[in-house]
């Protein structure tokens, strides 16, 4: 693949997974409602921050799976307050995720399915679990600080347990979409070797 078609191929996949996430997290939400006119959801837009670092790395990844899940805040009254806490958290989700897989794992490289599938599972865990510390913690104080909404105890309980649930899904869901596409792609050519 020459530089140029590279950049394209790259430019247009964090397109590709910024519509996904976005539709995945908007159109495919159980929303909760919280006292003060707040919401959480469960949701499994986590999950294509995850599949795209998986596939293309930390960076492009993430930045896929963060613009598609800051848009969908933009466009929501309830969440559009929300919407830098929401770019910064997804994106990082994107860059441990890739940086463990990829950096640490070299899941492109290796040929071997049994420790593929273990940085695979690693990494998609730890990605997550930085989600379900800071995702609740943000959106706390960011409440109790910028919004000052007097509820933040009340719905950091709340935004704990739905961001455990959505970690939890979208672990397994990533994990074995991951698994289920490699094949293919690696087939295709599209399974490259170096990442971001």
């Amino acid at each position: 693949m020459t530089q140029a078609s590279n950049k394209a191929y790259k430019v247009s996949m964090i397109g590709l997974l910024a519509a996904l996430s976005y539709v995945v997290f908007t159109y495919g939400q159980i929303k909760i409602t919280l006292p003060g006119g707040d919401a959480t959801s469960i949701h499994l837009g986590n999950a294509v921050c995850v599949i795209g670092a998986l596939l293309m790395g930390g960076v492009y990844g993430g930045l896929g799976g963060a613009i598609g899940m800051t848009i969908g805040d933009l466009l929501d009254p309830v969440y559009v307050v929300y919407a830098p806490k929401t770019f910064i958290c997804k994106l990082c989700i994107g860059l441990i995720t890739g940086f463990v897989a990829h950096r640490i794992g070299k899941i492109a490289e290796s040929r071997d399915s049994g420790h593929i599938f273990k940085f695979t599972v690693l990494a998609a865990v730890l990605g997550l679990l930085f989600n379900v510390i800071a995702d609740p913690l943000i959106g706390y104080y960011y409440k109790l600080w910028v919004i000052g909404k007097p509820a933040a105890e009340l719905t950091l309980a709340w935004n704990l347990a739905s961001t455990s649930i959505n970690a939890a899904a979208s672990a397994v869901v990533s994990v074995a979409a991951y698994g289920a596409a490699r094949p293919a792609l690696k087939k295709a050519g599209l399974l490259q070797a170096k990442r971001a």
